[in-house]
């Protein structure tokens, strides 16, 4: 079997059947590049709630703009958090942003 045959027979939802695969991918290309854009969205709002509910979890003692900064460490590296972590403290000195 070809490489591109490989791909083409990968599902990436495993836990969901078949059917209920192409439904979805059938509603999404039906939708408009506005509603694609909006589900996309908020999915991307989600995870990134969700990635920072679990920082706070494994790191209570934290303040929330330490949580922002781990979270901007993780996705974007150590340099870039250094970056925002500066601009924050020079916009709000007290960290209560």
């Amino acid at each position: 079997m070809n490489a591109a045959k490989r791909i083409e027979n990968l599902s990436y939802y495993s836990d969901t059947p078949l059917e209920i695969e192409n439904l979805q991918v059938d509603l999404l290309r039906k939708a408009g590049a506005a509603e694609r854009f909006k589900i996309t969205l908020a999915m991307s709002q989600r995870m990134i709630s969700l990635s920072k509910q679990a920082l706070k979890r494994r790191n209570t003692g934290l303040s929330e703009l330490d949580i922002k900064i781990l979270f901007v460490k993780n996705c974007y590296g150590p340099g870039t958090a250094e970056k925002v972590k500066k601009y924050m403290l020079e916009r709000d000195p007290h960290g209560t942003a």
